[in-house]
């Protein structure tokens, strides 16, 4: 028996194949390769090049491999290309899923993790956010992923199609064979880094009028890896044959721009030279999460929680591999 991963040679989900893959479970990946690496992967694990929407690639995969559960990352990432492309990230994000959601329950898979995120919930009305907080997006990416998670209720009711969505908060870290390599990059520790790397000649920061500690953002980051974990845990979940739920995903902890900014310089003893500019569209002030529920329902809890932790698992991989997945220790693994 396999499980299925969208979207596996992405961030989040190749690392979320290194822990099943590591752990001795069959694994199958479908990705399209848009954002993702090949090398993220190890060569052994099978892979199908296509979008999960189409059926025929669903319908191979499935034929050729006994599909236990599935867990779907695949999607578009960018909160700020949302707001400027939002037709094709409901097409690629909402009407994608619906197509694999569907070829999936005619293959007879029940089991579904879905790579949700905070975004649903838009700007806090209280902090931390839990899971009864109002879900009122700010933007397209947020409101497709809420799109998906009542479409998720409707196919539990209609089809027991029983999945866990795991709302997000901020991906961050890696681990030693995983790591960010997005093209173009927006997440704000690896920016920060390649500034320290003199990649970049600043860090442009979106914001410093927000109500927060010291005017910019405040974001509470979660490493990749125990995210990952997340993703195991909740297979298990299913697999026990208990109810679909929502959870969150987080340290409880959040952090300004300018406090990660202060954590790279500490971390990597290099000057990170920061811009102001002004507010970005579809930008929340406060995102930080209350994930008791997670621990409760899961046993789930982050390992790796220290900012300064993350930021150096991030710092030695990019020096590790300088050229991303172009290069370093993947290529000598076959990658």
């Amino acid at each position: 028996m396999a499980v299925l991963v969208t979207g596996g040679c992405g961030y989040i989900g190749s690392a979320t194949v290194e822990l099943l893959h590591d752990a001795g479970t069959e694994v199958v990946v479908v990705d399209n390769l848009s954002r993702g690496h090949r090398g993220a992967i190890p060569a052994e694990v099978p892979f199908y090049q296509g979008d999960v929407g189409d059926r025929t690639v669903i319908e191979r995969l499935a034929a050729e491999h006994e599909l236990e559960a599935c867990v779907h990352f695949a999607a578009l990432t960018y909160v700020g290309e949302s707001v400027q492309e939002p037709a094709q990230y409901y097409r690629n994000n909402v009407a994608q899923s619906i197509a694999l959601f569907e070829a999936l329950v005619e293959a007879g898979v029940r089991r579904l993790v879905f790579s949700s995120t905070c975004a649903t919930y838009g700007e806090p009305e209280r902090t931390p956010l839990d899971e009864t907080h109002p879900q009122r997006p700010q933007n397209p990416y947020g409101w497709g992923k809420y799109f998906v998670e009542r479409i998720l209720e409707s196919f539990d009711s209609a089809y027991g199609f029983r999945f866990v969505a795991l709302r997000y908060f901020n991906a961050s870290g890696a681990t030693q064979r995983c790591g960010e390599d997005h093209d173009p990059e927006t997440h704000l520790i690896p920016l920060c880094l390649e500034v320290a790397l003199g990649k970049r000649p600043h860090l442009k920061v979106f914001g410093d009028d927000y109500p927060t500690v010291d005017g910019t953002p405040v974001r509470d980051y979660i490493h990749v890896a125990d995210l990952g974990s997340a993703h195991v845990l909740a297979l298990d979940h299913l697999a026990a044959g208990r109810d679909s739920d929502f959870l969150n995903l987080g340290t409880g902890t959040g952090y300004s721009v300018l406090q990660v900014v202060d954590t790279v310089r500490q971390v990597t003893a290099r000057d990170v030279d920061v811009q102001m500019a002004g507010r970005r569209e579809g930008d929340a002030s406060h995102l930080v999460a209350q994930a008791e529920r997670a621990r409760r329902v899961l046993g789930w809890e982050p390992r790796r929680a220290d900012l300064e932790g993350i930021v150096h698992s991030a710092w030695e991989w990019q020096r590790t591999h300088p050229g991303g997945y172009g290069s370093g220790e993947h290529q000598r693994h076959g990658g």
